[in-house]
């Protein structure tokens, strides 16, 4: 006997009471509220920074594609070829220094002279440097200039209901649109296609031909037509020998000069102002680049929903059932794998893509080969769970093999399924931006374009207007990394063996 029973047996019997005599016992009640396996994976995804920063990147990218062609103030095939590969530009009613559709060129000086004759398009002089051009000592000239005041003066045709409705405007507003086109002195205001020549009769060599008095010849002012008619008097200048419009021979249209910038005002309502820069056929880049990440988002989405369900049936019956389904899904992967998607594209696009349309023979082509992955993943997790002891004792129990699949193999395979399904987006849009960049698909026309089709269009002008390829690379980068990292935070979150941890 040890010496605590010894001195146990000497204390009195009074000291000893009952703790709990004639009270019940029960289990305490659980304070807090239980929580479920979609509960506990949102709570863990939260609690990983980087994936909840992708989050809501990509949620913003999915935002600009719905809203950002709506909120533009241009339509996808709104186009303006005056104003071919002008600069990003966010506003046109102050300047914030940047941004502004400025760009920093040198200019020779019979280019700085044109340029300069132009309203608006020098926007700050940064001094001149001697160099030697060709074989030349010259002066260039270094200007901040304007890409949008740029174009300057441009000839139109106009008939004479159009030009009275402008002459109209100009009255109404004080803001001119016309320009004189000749001073049979001197030529004022050179055209923009720079010819001096361009409104005055030449021989057959082009050179100008003069009168007696040695004063160029004016074309086609012979009869009272060619001043239009006697109402638009105000805007022939006999006294001072100014020309305004011009009779096309032959044609019921008349010749103006204008200040394209203010044409523009005029016939838009608007100033030009493309937030990202417009491209080679004058569209603007932001408009497009919503437009084409919505259809790449829509592309990649329904092409990843049909792999889904495709993968998730065909590697679930190969995983639960195995044997001879099995083997022969596995053999019909590896010959459709072995096949270079390249090849298979390129033939489906030349002998189908007429005939159906070029986007929905590419998301066929899509389809054919982005279920195997899934398909392999699933295969993988039902051979894995299949054995399990939760599965034996429900088997065991008389639970069918539909039940077995979708309540208790199905939902530990999971977070590999989710993944996957992630992924399986940006791996689309990346195969079609692959695929346009090569010219292989063609998705670009006035109403319907894509991230890969502006990429391909872009790489052209990669040295001399960079923004074309800028902006829609950018966009593509950020959401191929967004979505890895976005990816791998569900699949650790919807991980049933991380269920619990911190």
């Amino acid at each position: 006997m040890s010496s605590n029973e010894m001195n146990m047996d000497r204390i009195p019997a009074e000291k000893f009471e009952f703790v709990q005599l004639n009270d019940k016992i029960h289990d305490k009640r659980l304070e807090t509220k239980p929580v479920g396996f979609l509960q506990d994976a949102m709570i863990r995804f939260s609690q990983n920074r980087g994936s909840v920063v992708c989050a809501i990147i990509l949620l913003i990218l999915i935002l600009y594609a719905i809203f950002g062609p709506i909120i533009s103030n241009y339509s996808i095939d709104e186009k303006d070829g005056y104003y071919q590969y002008v600069l990003p530009k966010i506003s046109d009613k102050f300047d914030l220094g940047f941004w502004n559709g400025c760009s920093k060129k040198e200019f020779t000086q019979a280019q700085y002279d044109m340029l300069d004759a132009t309203p608006g398009a020098v926007r700050k002089f940064l001094g001149t440097e001697t160099r030697m051009i060709a074989a030349k000592e010259q002066t260039v000239y270094k200007v901040l200039v304007d890409s949008y005041a740029r174009r300057g003066y441009i000839e139109v045709l106009l008939d004479k209901s159009q030009i009275a409705k402008a002459l109209k405007y100009e009255q109404e507003t004080g803001i001119q649109l016309f320009y004189p086109a000749i001073d049979r002195d001197q030529i004022v205001c050179q055209p923009y296609k720079a010819d001096p020549n361009a409104w005055f009769k030449t021989n057959q060599k082009g050179i100008a031909e003069r009168d007696a008095d040695g004063n160029l010849i004016p074309l086609y002012l012979e009869g009272e037509d060619d001043y239009i008619n006697a109402s638009y008097d105000d805007k022939i200048d006999r006294d001072h020998n100014l020309i305004y419009f011009r009779k096309m021979q032959g044609d019921n249209q008349y010749q103006a000069r204008i200040l394209y910038s203010d044409w523009y005002y005029y016939k838009n309502g608007k100033t030009a102002c493309f937030w990202f820069g417009a491209d080679e056929f004058g569209y603007d880049i932001f408009t497009r680049l919503g437009a084409g990440a919505r259809l790449s988002f829509l592309l990649s989405m329904t092409a990843a929903i049909v792999d889904l369900i495709i993968g998730i049936i065909v590697g679930s019956c190969e995983g639960y059932y195995g044997g001879w389904f099995d083997l022969f899904m596995e053999r019909f992967k590896e010959i459709i794998s072995e096949v270079p998607s390249v090849v298979f594209i390129t033939l489906f696009q030349l002998y189908f893509a007429k005939k159906h349309g070029s986007l929905l023979v590419f998301w066929v082509t899509l389809v054919v080969f982005g279920w195997m992955g899934v398909s392999g993943t699933v295969r993988a997790q039902f051979y894995r769970f299949k054995g399990m002891e939760y599965v034996m004792a429900a088997r065991t129990l008389g639970a069918k093999d539909s039940r077995l699949i979708f309540r208790h193999i199905l939902p530990n395979a999971s977070g590999f399924i989710i993944t996957s399904s992630v992924l399986l987006i940006p791996s689309v849009i990346f195969s079609e931006s692959t695929y346009s960049f090569l010219g292989i698909v063609n998705l670009n026309s006035r109403y319907l374009t894509s991230v890969g089709a502006m990429l391909s269009n872009g790489q052209t002008t990669l040295t001399t207007y960079p923004h074309c390829l800028f902006f829609p690379a950018i966009f593509i980068s950020i959401l191929l990394i967004c979505f890895n990292i976005f990816g791998n935070g569900l699949r650790d979150a919807f991980n049933p063996v991380l269920r619990g941890s911190n």
